[in-house]
């Protein structure tokens, strides 16, 4: 079977697949390779078809971050659903469906391959223990996604339309950016575009709670069957309640059916998400529930169409955004009588964290009492020894979630702790720490994460008596700070340098997954590629010369100290004990005696791994900026990709006007370079 390899619609948001052909046929070795072979913990979601895994694949030369979908013999879904989804998404390509890389065919073996999209499933934000989505942010999402049905549903780019058949909030997928990324095709059908019938007859197939009753009733699929599922994603939306909700009645389960009903008995204000409550402009919440209820007409023709869906929440987002522009002066916060800190400070900081620019992160104001309970008292058991922050403390909140609990106190610290508020709401990512909300109690003020500590990578490595760090762990902890910097540098809504990348400063669940933390003296820039700054990070070991004189910053300090980061985590030795320990790891390097460096904690069966890690280690810790790599050419060489040779050759054209410079650390480059990826 062949596929088109044409471009077809709006550009994918994902730039590494703009130039590959749409559908590619992996071999099974190339998925086992991708998969390591289906190991259980990169398992990432479960559905119908079988397990989600996510995965590095090549492809086209370049190496791509991946969900791989797997049928499972014992699945309701099979072969025809299989090659549904690789005939539907072949043809297609939006910046609002997710994109589809490849398949794999292979005796009984039927496997997807699509882009990996970092935010997880709507229903996941909506109903799962995570930091809640502002009220400009679903708007968003709910555009993103009506988009995407209404290219389907028009033809664009093919000769029929295509009807979804499945849309619900666990198929539409949120992208690093938070835009909408429509997914599953395995129940879609080709629908009639300019054809004298408006209908498909079919077995009705879907999920209970966004089946349109009247094709339950008829069998009879319309591109209007799409629009009622996706009234009930509207009204699950704005309830923050699931389609079949057993909370929401003991007689009635059925969100859309009680939604309705709340309305017609004017009972709209008590139905909204208690996240968003309060915060929705009166008329965007009256035009927001009518255009879902319009969608959940039990007359197909009266329904809108996802053209005029769009139309419409584009309008009530408009509406919202200009009404926001003018809440600031009019919001009434919780007074503190027992804080010296100053109103203006607990003002300013509370407008800000409140209103978020409107699209931002939802950021509470906890009272003290609940910051007391979830600590416990702020009992030294849950105390976890972190030197970026006065005191850190492990939580958990009266709803069961745990969470992470730093303590700031007087004028230098309030400082710190405003400026790390406010850069954590500007992004999400998985390797970095989640603002959660703030607390402001006395001369001390408290920001909650949305995280559960275990230890920070300082106190792991540093303690004689802890053998829990392997390689394994040590290389996952390498490569998630290493990717979140790639995010902060290239990819957040505003670029960030970290400037204070370190051990103490890495955070460690009970699995080892790392979460990058200490952003008190992290700065955003915008186009500006080197900035000066008046206030240096303490760590004077991890800081980059340059940074180090006061001389300019970069987000080439960031690369330098995630090569000392490297070094640390391999030798097993702090930054700044006795000899410097980049000039104590390059001796060792040059005189061949890498081996003897090594951290004696760690299984020497992994010795070539971690030599390669201390040559890229090295790299980074280059005096002169120009020449250390980017954030992505690391990224690359951590995982060895295929696109590494080029990356080399970019690297090697810039080193070459250094290697005959007086200063000595540039002389190794070409050498390390040449170790890591020969000619």
């Amino acid at each position: 079977m062949s596929f088109p390899t044409r471009h077809t619609g709006e550009s994918s948001s994902s730039s590494s697949l703009h130039s590959l052909p749409l559908c590619h046929q992996f071999t099974f070795a190339e998925i086992e390779l991708a998969t390591r072979n289906f190991d259980e913990s990169l398992v990432i979601g479960r559905g119908g078809f079988g397990k989600v895994y996510r995965g590095t694949i090549t492809h086209g030369g370049i190496h791509l971050d991946a969900a791989i979908k797997r049928l499972e013999s014992g699945s309701n879904q099979g072969a025809v659903e299989f090659w549904a989804e690789v005939e539907t998404l072949s043809k297609l390509r939006h910046c609002h469906l997710v994109s589809l890389i490849g398949y794999c065919n292979e005796g009984q073996e039927m496997i997807l391959v699509y882009e990996y999209i970092p935010n997880g499933t709507l229903a996941d934000r909506l109903h799962k223990r995570r930091a809640p989505l502002t009220w400009v942010r679903r708007l968003k999402i709910c555009i993103g996604a009506a988009r995407g049905l209404d290219y389907l549903h028009s033809g664009t780019g093919i000769k029929h339309g295509v009807i979804h058949r499945d849309v619900k909030s666990t198929n539409i997928l949120l992208d690093e950016n938070w835009a909408a990324k429509v997914s599953d095709f395995g129940l879609s059908k080709i629908g009639p575009t300019n054809q004298p019938y408006t209908y498909v007859s079919t077995l009705v197939k879907g999920t209970f709670g966004y089946l349109d009753p009247d094709y339950l009733q008829t069998g009879r699929l319309t591109r209007k069957s799409d629009v009622y599922a996706f009234g009930v994603v509207l009204f699950e939306v704005l309830c923050g309640k699931k389609a079949v909700d057993r909370s929401i009645d003991e007689e009635q389960w059925g969100l859309a059916t009680w939604a309705q009903d709340s309305i017609k008995e004017g009972r709209l204000e008590q139905i909204v998400d208690a996240n968003i409550r309060g915060r929705i402009f009166t008329k965007c919440l009256k035009e927001f529930a009518l255009l879902a209820d319009r969608c959940l007409h039990s007359r197909p023709k009266q329904r809108p169409t996802m053209a005029e869906v769009v139309v419409g929440l584009e309008s009530i987002l408009a509406l919202q955004e200009k009404t926001d522009s003018t809440w600031v002066s009019t919001f009434l916060f919780p007074s503190n009588k027992e804080s010296p800190v100053g109103s203006t400070l607990l003002k300013s900081l509370s407008i800000y964290l409140y209103t978020v620019g409107g699209e931002d992160r939802i950021v509470h104001l906890f009272d003290y009492n609940t910051v007391v309970y979830a600590t416990e008292d702020f009992s030294e058991a849950n105390k976890i020894l972190c030197c970026t922050y006065e005191s850190m403390y492990k939580g958990r909140l009266l709803n069961g979630q745990d969470i992470a609990i730093a303590q700031y106190s007087y004028a230098y610290t309030f400082e710190k702790c405003m400026n790390e508020a406010t850069i954590l709401v500007k992004f999400e990512h998985e390797n970095a720490i989640q603002l959660l909300g703030y607390c402001i109690h006395g001369r001390k003020m408290y920001l909650l994460y949305d995280f559960a500590p275990y230890a920070t990578l300082d106190g792991l490595l540093f303690d004689p008596m802890c053998n829990l760090l392997d390689w394994n762990k040590r290389y996952k902890i390498i490569l998630g700070v290493a990717r979140v910097l790639v995010y902060l540098h290239n990819h957040a809504p505003v670029r960030i340098i970290h400037r204070d990348v370190k051990p103490s400063n890495i955070l460690l669940d009970k699995s080892f997954h790392p979460k990058l933390s200490g952003f008190g003296l992290a700065t955003a820039i915008n186009k500006t590629d080197c900035i000066h700054v008046d206030r240096l990070s303490e760590t004077f070991g991890c800081m980059a010369p340059e940074y180090l004189k006061g001389e300019y910053l970069s987000a080439k300090a960031d690369v330098f100290s995630l090569g000392m980061l490297i070094l640390v985590t391999v030798t097993g030795k702090r930054s700044g004990s006795g000899v410097r320990l980049k000039d104590y790891v390059k001796r060792n390097w040059v005189e061949g005696t890498l081996l003897d460096i090594i951290d004696p904690k760690i299984d020497v069966e992994s010795s070539i791994l971690m030599t390669k890690f201390i040559e890229i280690g090295l790299l980074c810790v280059q005096r002169n900026p120009a020449v250390r790599p980017t954030m992505e050419e690391v990224v690359d060489m951590l995982l060895g990709t295929a696109s590494l040779t080029l990356r080399v050759s970019e690297m090697r054209a810039r080193v070459k006007p250094w290697i005959i410079s007086e200063d000595s650390d540039t002389g190794l480059v070409d050498e390390l370079i040449s170790e890591l990826c020969p000619r």
